[in-house]
């Protein structure tokens, strides 16, 4: 996600960054990154078995709006309790990172049986409500996949459960004609059909066969919940 000119902050977000292969970066950011990992990964588990880091902390619920069925409805992570959760947040003008990571998930899916892909449901959260209204979301999401949701809201809403998930974001106007991309985060997250605990994926753990891999170790009983 590249982009130049003015930046426009979001409370909660990190101050500019610029966009490097899919990694958002800048030197004299690393202490502070370095004190976020360290808290990020103190709620880890020590579990190598999976491909994804373990996180042990439960995913946090949240409600945003959806489209179905021609009307917008409110879709709450809690409603697919007892299916896999694949989440993501972008937004659907992003020109590289979330097509690509969508891509993948795709992937990730086409080496799953049918019988358990009927149990799975990816959800991409909009970090642009300004644009991406629930219909429009949703028609990008569909895209990918029967199994993708595509959710948004407000400003307040997308701020608070990017901050509970660890994503920052920042928007970069292009021009003087109030263009602008999102430069984002991408961490991907697998969360468990207990949503006791989740698995996060940084960019260079997002490979279909490694996702697809531990989706199928959930669907054998080897995660911890009833």
């Amino acid at each position: 996600m590249r982009g130049s000119g003015k930046v426009e902050l979001h409370t909660g977000t990190l101050p500019p960054l610029p966009w490097r292969g899919g990694v958002l970066f800048r030197c004299y950011l690393l202490p502070l990154l370095l004190l976020f990992l360290i808290a990020y990964m103190g709620s880890c588990s020590g579990d190598s078995s999976y491909n994804g880091i373990l996180q042990d902390d439960p995913p946090s619920d949240f409600c945003l709006k959806g489209w179905e069925r021609g009307s917008e409805n409110r879709t709450c992570l809690s409603d697919f309790r007892g299916k896999v959760v694949l989440l993501f947040f972008g937004y659907t003008r992003c020109p590289d990172v979330c097509p690509r990571t969508l891509e993948t998930l795709s992937r990730a899916l086409n080496l799953i049986s049918q019988e358990h892909r009927n149990k799975i449901r990816v959800l991409f959260v909009s970090l642009d409500p300004e644009r991406d209204t629930p219909e429009y979301v949703q028609r990008y999401a569909s895209f990918f996949g029967r199994e993708f949701l595509g959710l948004t809201g407000n400003s307040q809403e997308i701020r608070e459960v990017s901050k509970n998930y660890k994503v920052f974001y920042r928007r970069v106007r292009t021009g003087s004609g109030g263009g602008y991309l999102v430069d984002h985060t991408a961490s991907l997250y697998l969360i468990s059909p207990g949503q006791d605990f989740m698995l996060v994926y940084p960019v260079v753990r997002q490979r279909p066969a490694l996702i697809s891999a531990d989706i199928e170790r959930f669907f054998q009983g080897g995660d911890r919940y009833e």
